[in-house]
């Protein structure tokens, strides 16, 4: 693990972007999984119970900021483990950040779909 941890820039901002994103995402699984297990675990916590006592467009809010910050988080860790560790540059640089970037928009895009129907807001 350390040696992961080690092949990391760790210059500008995007390494710490990198860690407010592992913060933000740690303590947003930890609410809901806290939540889900202590917090009326007897009573009805389905998926649509839960979505129905939210506000639409606050549940939609959450759901695009988690889905853009894991996002980022996954892909910026990637990229950094790919280029940064195995010292990469030239064209395979540019063919791995391009990948990188179609996965990127393919995940969002779905994910965007996704919480559109959950939602049912369109």
């Amino acid at each position: 693990m350390a040696e992961h941890y080690s092949s990391f820039d760790r210059s500008g901002t995007k390494w710490l972007l990198q860690r407010v994103t592992a913060a933000f995402l740690v303590v947003v699984l930890a609410f809901h999984f806290f939540l889900l297990h202590f917090v009326n675990h007897a009573a009805d916590v389905t998926f649509a119970g839960t979505s129905a006592r939210m506000s639409t467009w606050t549940y939609f809010s959450l759901m695009v900021l988690f889905l853009l910050t894991a996002t980022f988080h996954g892909v910026n860790g990637i990229h950094n483990t790919l280029v940064h560790r195995d010292g990469v540059d030239g064209w395979k640089q540019t063919a791995i950040t391009a990948v990188l970037v179609v996965a990127s928009l393919v995940l969002i895009v779905q994910g965007l779909r996704t919480a559109l129907v959950w939602t049912n807001l369109f």
